[in-house]
């Protein structure tokens, strides 16, 4: 286990971060689109969304469902700047970097790895 699974895991037990889960469309998407697919959609939802030094509608600029990022952010703690800035240590005020960036991706993408998992039941 990693720093990254680590922190995913003291995040995955807050009680508001674990009720969350991949079921129905979200995981859907999954299956249908791959996970190669998701990723690019991560980047592009992050790089939008998240990467400005401020965000238009920080901390409410994040659906709850629709997409598995959407569903991931809040999860993962990376759905506005407060969180990242909370939860990740990334800090407010400045526009994320490459290695910001692909940080909050990979920490998406391990999350819908693990909720899409084979042997993993859908909930």
């Amino acid at each position: 286990m990693d720093e990254l699974d680590a922190r995913l895991e003291r995040i995955g037990q807050h009680h508001f971060r674990a009720k969350f889960r991949l079921y129905g469309r979200e995981r859907a998407v999954v299956e249908l689109r791959g996970m190669a697919t998701v990723r690019k959609h991560a980047v592009d939802l992050i790089g939008t969304k998240l990467a400005p030094a401020e965000p238009r509608n920080d901390g409410r600029q994040t659906p709850y469902r629709g997409h598995p990022v959407f569903v991931a952010q809040h999860a993962t703690a990376t759905c506005c700047r407060t969180c990242l800035s909370k939860w990740h240590g990334i800090p407010k005020g400045h526009a994320l970097d490459d290695n910001e960036r692909g940080y909050v991706v990979e920490a998406i993408c391990r999350w819908i790895a693990k909720q899409y998992a084979p042997g993993t039941p859908p909930e």
